[in-house]
């Protein structure tokens, strides 16, 4: 890691709490997400393709759920089927 040197930042104070919410939800520091934010806007990312990108892995994460549903009732229903044909197969 690059040496970090001190800045003093005015925040509002619901900067200030909104930071250290998103701090504790993500194990990091205010000042970690204060270095994260400036990363971005000095890489040249909008807010507008954060919130794009939030709202899509938003959507995908849900989208993801559903297929885990989806293939865990799959296989319950092939768990079935065998334990049928293993029984099917062991009155022969």
């Amino acid at each position: 890691m690059s040496t970090l040197s001190i800045t003093q930042v005015y925040l509002e104070a619901n900067q200030k709490k909104a930071l250290q919410v998103r701090a504790k939800e993500r194990g990091t520091k205010v000042s970690e997400e204060i270095r994260n934010a400036i990363s971005a806007y000095l890489e040249g990312i909008s807010v507008e393709e954060l919130q794009l990108l939030d709202a899509a892995s938003k959507h995908a994460g849900s989208e993801l759920e559903a297929m885990g549903r989806t293939l865990k009732a799959t296989n319950a229903k092939l768990d079935r089927l065998f334990a049928d044909v293993d029984k099917f197969r062991s009155e022969q």
